[in-house]
């Protein structure tokens, strides 16, 4: 035996209604405590550890405290800490209460210390020495440092991937460049939504159907519809028309104009409707020289007015590239970013002539195109060159004298507009790629809007790019024909700052950052305030990143733009009835199942009526549509439908309150009691109900129950058989 002798006496508290002895095995440390309840006493004996096996005296008292007892039991001691804790291996049913307050003293140093044992039989200070508190601190703050950061999947970002990768080096984030078999909690695809189909968690920087739906013709059919409703409103988008299936009307219109007016002479720019970076564009001014064929297919272009008074900057034109992220669909949240790109022409430019239409570096302010100019000039500062920021060019026209808030609030303006008019059909992608309740991740998108600012300052769409370039180099000619990729500091300082501050906004631990609303509501056409950047605020906490470069434009100005969303609304009804999750059309039972349960048929348009509608729009849009292979009624078919009927119905009415008085007629019958028992019946989408007691909770007797349940039945026994049918016809 060891000539190191300690002895420590420990004893617990208990509460009255335990009053059995405990057995402890397992003890850490060397204590001694009181107990004023239930007093059961044991005294540990503990030998020097320079003894192979330490033998334990336990004694325990019985309730008389000057009687101990004579039991002993032999303990195997482990470890020997004054400031250990006390880890209990098996403990008595006494102790099985947890936080069970405890009186521990320290022998030989005159502490008492108070603290109570945790589930995992650890003795928790409550007053800890100032030094441990100290050292506690230390560790939280050590552990926050070490918080799990972010994971970005960059395995698909193809040509954004430079600009990612010096983003996620500024945020201190993890990126997986070869992917990752758990899942990551960002997904940065370079095309598509599609790019990796084994997604089911995170967030992805792609929306399915965005880049059908920002196609040359479903983005001209998308605004024109909203132009329809709002033509004051959607000025700022050039008339167009859809190459095959209006070239008769294109002809004709235009044929019309030169014989009221020979001294006009118009000139249109074409794009093909799958076309990118320039390719394929041209200019024309008489439809005869359309080409109309690509081999032995039509070509599927839009043609537009060819905007002749551009703002020119050193006697060139130019437009902008603005970067815009969606951030989510439901609710629309629209981000603008403050600093973007402006792309010069490399000729000076003069008014379209038969002479100079084929001029593409005077006409066309693509980069793509205007790079292999000879006279394309590459500059590191921000001011000059052929590519500069958005904020070089502003600046030059304020000191002009220029209202420079007066055109970012018209910029705004059209941004938030063209958003509200595509995000109909967006919806309705969406859903049949990540229907409700169905695992899968969330949604954000960077989208290039190109804009031009014409010559009274008005800004005009020319196109909306659903996958804008995110290179920060830029092509450079070493040799004739030979060219290579060289750093661009032009790009880099927009293209980063975008790409980083979208991540930021996206960042999982701040899902619940958001701008504050603005306390005053604007009205309808009143212009929208430009804060200043300091009023922005960052979800960066440390402060050690710049302020956020995107701007909340929506739903910060709700109020002044949620009348526009009428389509929208229309959308949500289309996908009401869609039935089969993933399905983009509606069949024709399923149209009938919307105008019955809606109530839009009477005596004067029968049920017979609503079919030879349904036929004669299906066949007229599928006709338009010739690559689509599914059958059955798209949106823009139903939306043309949907025209129809409130003109029919609200005959007296313009358009607009036609539609607004049919909406409210549509949601108030699927808001009542029957209607929404027979959407559920009728529709997949929609909700169960719990019970028929509580569809009719009115019903307290059992007659009138059993009445109501047997309608029910009935109801549900009819309408059965046209849920059959209607999956049969889709």
């Amino acid at each position: 035996m060891s000539d190191h002798y300690v002895k420590v006496k420990v004893q617990f508290e208990q509460m009255k209604s335990f009053g059995e002895d405990a057995e402890q095995e397992g003890v850490d440390a060397e204590v001694q405590g009181t107990d004023s309840v239930s007093p059961v006493t044991s005294s540990i004996t503990t030998l020097g550890t320079d003894s192979p096996k330490t033998p334990i005296s336990c004694k325990q008292r019985s309730k008389s405290r000057s009687k101990p007892s004579k039991e002993e039991k032999n303990k195997h001691i482990s470890d020997l800490s004054l400031f250990g804790s006390v880890a209990a291996s098996h403990v008595g049913k006494n102790l099985n209460r947890l936080h069970h307050e405890r009186m521990l003293h320290v022998k030989g140093t005159g502490r008492i210390l108070q603290g109570r044992s945790e589930s995992n039989g650890n003795f928790m200070l409550n007053n800890p020495p100032k030094h441990m508190q100290e050292t506690r601190r230390g560790d939280g703050a050590k552990l926050a440092k070490k918080k799990r950061p972010v994971t970005v999947d960059t395995s698909k970002a193809k040509t954004s991937l430079e600009a990612l990768k010096i983003s996620i080096k500024q945020l201190k984030w993890k990126e997986f460049p070869l992917g990752r078999r758990a899942a990551c909690d960002i997904y940065w695809h370079g095309v598509s939504f599609h790019d990796n189909e084994n997604i089911n968690s995170g967030q992805v920087n792609k929306f399915p159907g965005m880049i059908e739906m920002l196609r040359k013709i479903n983005l001209s059919r998308a605004v024109r519809t909203t132009q329809e409703l709002f033509p004051e409103e959607y000025d700022f988008y050039p008339r167009s028309w859809i190459l095959p299936e209006e070239y008769q009307l294109f002809s004709t219109q235009m044929r019309m104009v030169k014989e009221n007016d020979s001294t006009v002479n118009p000139t249109f720019i074409v794009k093909p409707d799958g076309g990118s970076q320039g390719d394929g564009i041209y200019l024309i001014r008489d439809p005869s020289d359309l080409k109309l064929m690509a081999g032995s297919q039509a070509r599927q272009a839009v043609v537009q007015e060819y905007i002749q008074r551009p703002l020119l900057i050193d006697k060139l034109k130019f437009d902008i590239r603005l970067y815009v992220l969606i951030k989510s669909l439901e609710p629309l949240e629209i981000y603008i970013a403050k600093e973007g790109l402006t792309r010069f022409c490399t000729e000076p430019y003069q008014e379209p002539c038969q002479k100079n239409l084929s001029h593409v570096f005077m006409h066309l302010t693509n980069y793509s195109l205007n790079v292999h100019s000879g006279k394309f000039v590459h500059s590191d500062s921000q001011s000059t060159g052929s590519k500069r920021t958005l904020s070089s060019v502003l600046y030059r026209l304020a000191a002009k004298g220029v209202d420079i808030k007066k055109v970012w609030s018209d910029i705004i303006s059209l941004v938030i507009k063209t958003v509200i008019a595509v995000v109909p059909e967006l919806k309705v992608y969406y859903q049949a790629d990540i229907p409700p309740g169905k695992p899968g991740p969330t949604c954000f998108q960077i989208l290039g809007f190109d804009i031009l600012l014409m010559k009274n300052l008005k800004p005009v769409l020319l196109e909306v790019n659903s996958n804008p370039s995110m290179r920060i180099e830029h092509e450079q000619e070493v040799t004739p024909g030979v060219f290579e990729f060289v750093p661009s500091p032009v790009d880099e300082e927009v293209k980063v700052a975008v790409i980083r501050d979208t991540l930021r906004l996206m960042d999982p631990g701040h899902k619940k950052f958001s701008f504050s609303q603005p306390k005053a509501a604007f009205e309808q056409g009143a212009e929208i305030p430009i804060e200043a950047e300091s009023q922005e605020r960052s979800p960066d906490e440390g402060g050690a990143l710049p302020s956020l470069c995107l701007k909340q434009v929506y739903p910060k100005y709700t109020k002044q733009f949620n009348h526009l969303r009428l389509v929208e609304r229309i959308a949500t009804l289309f996908i009401r009835f869609l039935g089969v999750k993933g399905n983009m059309r509606l069949g024709p039972t399923a149209f009938r199942t919307f105008i019955r349960t809606c109530k839009l048929s009477n005596s004067n348009f029968t049920m017979a009526s609503v079919d030879i509608v349904y036929i004669d729009i299906t066949r007229r849009w599928s006709g338009s549509t010739p690559e689509s292979r599914e059958a059955g009624m798209g949106l823009h078919a139903f939306v043309e439908a949907f025209f129809s009927l409130a003109a029919r119905r609200f005959k007296s009415l313009v358009l607009k309150e036609q539609i607004v008085s049919l909406l409210d007629l549509c949601e108030a019958q699927l808001d009542s009691p029957i209607g929404e028992d027979r959407r559920s019946l009728s529709c997949s989408r929609a909700m169960p109900r719990a019970s028929k007691t509580q569809a009719h909770p009115q019903l307290s007797s059992p007659a009138p129950a059993r009445r109501a349940a047997s309608q029910d039945q009935r109801l549900n026994q009819r309408l059965r058989s046209i849920t059959l049918r209607s999956s049969v016809e889709n």
